[in-house]
């Protein structure tokens, strides 16, 4: 499935913030923050302050409940934030992007800019009926998210850590085993 690249942008940037509550927590601070900010692309408003950290670090266990609800239970939860934070979808050009849907105000805080993009890009997920993209992380012990946007399907891990993990387990398993 070949998701449009504001989807696939919002995805990713909703399940990094997500799995950055797994311990170790990844954003603890500003700069923190910023990172994530730059690294996913996101425009507008951004005050860079403890504020807007805390209200950005509110929004995990949000996005975690939507990404991984099961597909009739996600669409009235995106109904419902989106309704909240009145979006109104419009076309947007910028930053060298094609036409895209922007559907809050650019100058609206950035946790409430993060929760309608990423409401926005689970329309195309509950629509395609792809959720099981999104899944909980194989490895043992690790309650981290995964998106898959393989061809295959075949994402299991939500780190190279993870997988890296998992396969030195089964390996040090196989010796111990004789195989």
């Amino acid at each position: 499935m070949d998701f449009t690249h504001d989807t696939v942008m919002a995805l990713q940037a909703a399940t990094a913030l997500v799995n950055s509550a797994e311990a170790p927590d990844t954003l603890t601070d500003v700069e923190d923050l910023h990172a994530l900010w730059l690294e996913y692309g996101y425009t507008g408003r951004h005050d860079r302050d403890e504020v807007e950290l805390a209200a950005v670090r509110e929004l995990r266990p949000v996005l975690r409940d939507l990404l991984t609800a099961e597909r009739d239970e996600a669409a009235p939860v995106v109904n419902r934030l989106l309704a909240e934070a009145g979006a109104v979808p419009r076309l947007a050009r910028h930053d060298g992007w094609d036409w895209h849907l922007h559907a809050i105000d650019d100058d609206r805080p950035l946790a409430d800019r993060i929760v309608v993009e990423t409401a926005m890009a689970m329309i195309d997920v509950i629509r395609a009926d792809e959720l099981s993209r999104l899944a909980l992380c194989a490895a043992d012990g690790c309650a981290g998210l995964v998106l898959d946007l393989s061809r295959n399907r075949s994402r299991r891990f939500c780190s190279t850590t993870c997988g890296n993990r998992e396969a030195a387990a089964a390996y040090r398993a196989r010796r111990r085993d004789g195989g």
